[in-house]
This record gives C-alpha cells, structure tokens and sequence, in this order.
C-alpha cells in the first residue's frame, strides 16, 4: 500500500460528535512533500485545546510502490483555540523507519489516561505493515505523552498493542499468530504514576495438507495480565512488548 499524504477532511478526522466550533479549531499543520502523515484532535479533557501531530520523510531511498524507504521524523503540538503559537511541542528526528515493513498509518488517541490526579497523558498510534503474503507482518504501536511546561514528553514508547505474523505456504499449511493488547489504568502507583494493566489476547492459526485435504484450527491462548510500572522517567516494558 502507498503511503498516503491525502487525508480525510478534519471534520472526518475530529469526529461527529464535536461542535462546528471545535471542527474550526482543529486544524491539520501543513504537509511539505508528498509523503507523510498531518492530523489534529481536539483534547475532550482539557476544552479548548487541540493536539496536532506531523510526521514527514525525512531521509532514505527513493519512492517504491509501498512509498519511500527510509526515515519519517515527529513533530507534535498542543494549540489553544484561536492562537496559532503552540502551548508546548515535541520533536523527534528518525522517530520511525519505513522499510520492508511499511509505516502506513498515524493517529492520536486522547483516551482518559489519567496518570496522576492533576496529569493526563494522550496516545499516538501508528501502523506497519509488511508486503509478503507468506511471511505477513503487521504492528501497531502505543506511545503516550503528557505535557510539562512547553514541552511534551514521552512517558510510554511504542507498546505492541496489535501484532500479526507468522509463515505459510499461501494455501493452508503454515502457522499464524496474533496478539492484541489493551491498556488499562491500574489502582496502584509506581514514583507518583498510576500503573498501566496490559491484557493480552493471544490466538494460533495452525494449517496442515493441501487443497480439500487442509486441515486448520485456531487455537486462543488464556488470556494475560502485566502490570507496567513507571521507573521515574518512563513506563518499563517488558521484553516482545515493544516495536522498533
């Protein structure tokens, strides 16, 4: 899939649940190039806000049928309602690499991740996929950022929310598998921040023989429970819960 730097008006983006007025507030920051990711949301906990996101090429090989390859940067910013100059930003060079898995997707999530009592942070997600149909790959990651100041910083760096792979013949015989993860905010504190309840789905899809002879099922594993836990700087991830 190209990447894709068309994207959907900010009245499709902000939701239909918002006012006209909010839909005038939100907007995108400019996309130089032809390659990239803009959006904007409006932040429901704190009215009047709008939190932007803008993630460029940066640097790498030239355009393939799955876009460039090579390094996208990330900038982000929260806006007040009628003043273009930014409450506070982030950047970050290289934030995210597209190669044989593509980077295809970035949105905000501005769920109620309420670390502390007087702190909530919001979410980026983005999306990778792979282009091999007998070896799929595909990862969506969680990052999530709270504001100190003028600056943003990151306090949860790219969690493995959704991730699919594995190896088969294209047919039937071969072996799948999937994980999705889901992020709760826990009853317990670690250095002055909740802690995050991680619940993780696990299923097998496992193939044999060819043709009418193809024998599958799919197996769900019980699901898990891990608690992540703040060491001061950053929430702490256990080892296959982090992307690239």
């Amino acid at each position: 899939m190209t990447l894709k730097s068309g994207w959907m008006s900010c009245v499709a983006l902000c939701g239909l649940a918002m006012t006209t007025q909010a839909f005038a507030d939100c907007e995108k920051p400019l996309l130089a190039g032809d390659f990239g990711y803009s959006v904007c949301k409006d932040w429901p906990a704190y009215p009047g806000l709008t939190i932007t996101a803008l993630s460029q090429f940066e640097s790498g090989y030239s355009a393939s049928d799955y876009g460039p390859q090579g390094k996208y940067d990330l900038n982000l910013a929260i806006v007040s309602a009628g003043d273009s100059k930014p409450l506070a930003t982030y950047h970050k060079a290289a934030a995210f690499e597209s190669d044989a898995i593509a980077y295809e997707d970035l949105q905000l999530d501005t769920a109620r991740y309420k670390l502390t009592p007087d702190l909530r942070a919001f979410g980026v997600r983005v999306t990778f996929n792979g282009s091999s149909r007998v070896n799929p790959v595909s990862e969506k990651l969680l990052s999530l950022y709270v504001k100190e100041g003028g600056q943003l910083r990151p306090v949860l760096d790219k969690l493995i929310t959704y991730e699919y792979g594995g190896e088969w013949d294209g047919n039937c015989a071969g072996e799948l598998y999937q994980h999705t993860r889901t992020l709760e905010i826990g009853n317990t504190r670690s250095h002055g921040y909740a802690d995050l309840i991680v619940k993780t789905v696990s299923t097998r899809e496992i193939g044999k023989g060819e043709g009418e002879a193809c024998e599958s099922k799919t197996i769900t594993e019980k699901p898990e429970q891990t608690t992540l836990r703040y060491d001061g700087k950053s929430y702490v991830l256990p080892q296959g819960f982090k992307g690239l």
